[in-house]
This record gives structure tokens, C-alpha cells and sequence, in this order.
């Protein structure tokens, strides 16, 4: 029993050696949620009564006769991709093989009830989101919410997602940003198990692999993992991300000419800080400067639609957070100490070029650019003929 609803799991077994096979039998019916609808010994068989069967679950062994359990795997995903395949076998070479054809699972004769408990939790972990739905969630609202903007989150209805490892919250992250896009196998090793040998590296991704498929499937997202010619990728609907929406703002901006106030000051409301900063995964550097960059053309485009209504405040807020942003960027600094200069307020003005100068000697050993500088002087020129003019009307009185 689980939230209120009694799971029933419809099982095929098939194993070469009629012993193991009743062995396996009954160690799955000595569980209640899964039934075992019909056992296989041979391949003629499984050809002759599989494709009329309603199953969801198959175990197989890996090794038989005439076609071996991960040929069958891929004849039975054939019939259907629904359907989930645990594989049962006495010899750890398999293993790779297994988890690349998306098993759930991998056991390895001969199977210990503790062991296989483990196998049924996870498959029942995996067909409780079909049996309780989907359906009851309105579809209009997204399912799962993924924030990149400073510390990486992601929740379904308003609860963060637990990640079983680690690596299970990176590898989501790296599939996540080539939504829709084949990531290789290798290129994933690479990045995530770089110091790890490349034998073991790949049996952590593919356990990793399957962790992620059974944390997502906890949530109603089934099969959203697909291994192609040598490539994952990570499909997902029903989503809502804040780096997909400044895309859109931005690419709805370039279209039509006109800015999405709205969804841009939402977006800027709950903004955290710089993408995925919190997190230290190096493959992340070039993304985040590019979303970096995204996201301070869109304070520009704020700034300058704020500054052609009047709305001070809302302009300075949205170049002091550009600043906040590239604090090293000449261009964020002359355009901040403008708007100071414009509202006349100089002395302010005066004070963001000398922080910014202080800063650049102290982190960077450079000096502000020449433009810059002008900028600057100009300014000073304009304060000191002020002070002037101010002390020569109080002398005249």
C-alpha cells in the first residue's frame, strides 16, 4: 500500500534454466504489489505469446541461447518503450550494456530478497505516478520550476526535488542545459568523472543515469531520459525556468520591438544572482557568461525604457544591478555615472568612478578606459565650476 493506493505490477520472467527461473518466480510473488503473469524459457516462446501479454516489467537473464537477454531487451522496447527491463545474470561484463539500453535495474545471480527488495521499491516507485496521475494536476501550470539564477533549484509544487547523489543533481543540471539536444556519453565522462578511469567512470554514469530516471519518474516524468547512438538526452515539458524566459523576453524583444515589462520585472524580482553561481561545476563557465551577458542586456533594455518614461528610480535600479553584475565593465559604469550626471547628482557620479578605479587597481592592476576617464573629468570640470559659481554668489552677499 502507498498513499492510499494498492500497486499491482504485471511481471514476465525468462531464464533458460527452468531452476532459476522458478527461484526467481517465487521470490517475486513473495511481494504483493507484483504479480507474475508468465515465465520464458525459451526465445520461441516469448515470440509466440509475448506481443498478446500486458506486462510492464521484464526480467531477464543475460545469458541464453540463440539470443541473449539484452538482444530481447531491445525486441521487447520495441513493442514498447513503457515497457521496464531488470536484468538478471551472473556476470558483471553485462553491466554498461544494461543501463545504455535503459534498464531499471541490474542483478547479479544469485539475487539476495535484500537486494531484489531494493529492485520492487524502485519499480514501484516508478508505476506510482501512473497510478495515482497526472490528471489531478491542472496542465496549465508548469510541473516543474527550475531556477538557475544563483543557487540551482529545482521543485515540484513549491518542494525542492531530492537528489539520491550528488552527481544525480549535476548530471540533471548538464542534461538540463542541453534541453532536447543529444549530450555524448563521452562528453558527459569528461566532464563529470575527469579524474575518474574511464571504465569506472562509465559504471557511475550509467548508475547515475539510473538514479535520475527513477527521481524523475517519482515526480510523474517517465522516459524523459533517451540513449541514442551514443548520445542522452533529456526531454521535458510542462517546465518553467527563468533562463528559458529571459531567452524569451529577449528573442520577443528582437521580434517585435517591443519589451515584455511585465514578465522582464517578474523575472528581475526574483532574481538571485549570477547563473548557477553557487555551484562549482566547471563546465558551467561558458554558459554562465553567456546568460550573464543575456541577463545585463536586459537590465539595458529596462534601463532604457525606464529612463524614456521618467521613471528614475526603476532606471537607476535596473544600472546599479547591470553594475552589480560586471563590476569590472567600463560600459556599465559610464552608463550608471550618465544617469547620475543627467538627475544632477555629480557628486554621486564622481563617487562610482572612484570606486570603480580603486577597484580595478586593487583586483585587476588596469586603469578605467580613456572614455571613461573623460567621462570622469568632464563631470569634475562641471562640480568644480558649480562649487565656483556657489562660492562667488556667497561672497557677493
Amino acid at each position: 500500500m502507498k498513499g492510499g493506493v494498492f500497486i499491482v505490477i504485471r511481471v514476465i520472467v525468462m531464464d533458460d534454466e527452468p531452476l532459476a527461473l522458478v527461484h526467481m518466480k517465487r521470490h517475486l510473488e513473495e511481494f504483493d504489489s507484483i504479480e507474475v503473469i508468465k515465465t520464458f524459457t525459451t526465445v520461441k516462446d516469448l515470440l509466440s505469446e509475448g506481443p498478446n501479454l500486458d506486462f510492464q516489467v521484464a526480467f531477464l537473464d543475460v545469458e541464453m541461447p540463440g539470443m541473449n537477454g539484452i538482444d530481447i531487451a531491445e525486441l521487447l522496447k520495441s513493442w514498447s518503450k513503457s515497457i521496464c527491463i531488470v536484468f538478471v545474470t551472473a556476470y558483471r561484463d553485462y553491466a554498461v550494456q544494461a543501463f545504455e539500453l535503459q534498464s531499471l535495474d541490474y542483478l547479479l545471480k544469485p539475487v539476495s530478497k535484500s537486494r531484489l527488495a531494493m529492485t520492487i521499491l524502485r519499480i514501484e516507485e516508478l508505476f506510482q505516478p501512473k497510478i495515482t496521475s497526472l490528471a489531478a494536476l491542472p496542465h496549465s501550470e508548469p510541473l516543474l520550476e527550475i531556477k538557475c539564477f544563483g543557487e540551482f533549484v529545482v521543485s515540484h509544487e513549491g518542494k525542492p526535488l531530492h537528489w539520491r547523489t550528488i552527481k544525480t543533481k549535476e548530471l540533471f543540471a548538464l542534461l538540463f542545459l542541453h534541453l532536447n539536444i543529444p549530450v555524448p556519453r563521452d562528453t558527459i565522462i569528461d566532464m563529470l568523472w575527469s579524474n575518474t578511469d574511464f571504465k569506472r567512470a562509465r559504471v557511475q554514469l550509467h548508475t547515475t543515469v539510473s538514479y535520475l530516471r527513477t527521481s524523475l519518474s517519482t515526480y510523474g516524468f517517465l522516459d524523459v531520459i533517451e540513449y541514442r547512438n551514443g548520445c542522452y538526452i533529456l526531454k521535458l515539458d510542462h517546465i518553467q525556468c527563468d533562463a528559458h524566459d529571459l531567452e524569451i523576453i529577449l528573442n520577443k524583444k528582437e521580434e517585435t520591438g517591443r519589451l515584455d515589462i511585465e514578465r522582464a520585472e517578474k523575472l528581475l524580482q526574483n532574481y538571485r544572482g549570477e547563473f548557477m553561481a553557487t555551484l562549482t561545476y566547471p563546465w558551467t563557465t561558458s554558459k554562465a557568461n553567456l546568460m550573464n551577458k543575456l541577463f545585463t542586456q536586459l537590465l539595458n533594455e529596462l534601463a532604457h525604457y525606464y529612463s524614456q518614461v521618467h521613471d528614475v528610480k526603476n532606471q537607476e535600479r535596473s544600472l546599479l544591478l547591470a553594475v552589480e553584475l560586471n563590476p569590472y565593465s567600463d560600459q556599465a559604469t559610464q552608463q550608471l555615472i550618465k544617469h547620475y550626471t543627467n538627475i544632477g547628482n555629480r557628486a554621486e557620479a564622481i563617487k562610482i568612478y572612484r570606486s570603480f578605479k580603486s577597484a580595478l587597481l586593487s583586483e585587476l592592476n588596469v586603469l578605467p578606459t580613456q572614455e571613461t576617464t573623460n567621462l570622469f573629468q568632464a563631470i569634475l570640470q562641471e562640480e568644480e565650476k558649480g562649487l565656483g559659481h556657489k562660492k562667488h554668489a556667497n561672497a557677493e552677499r
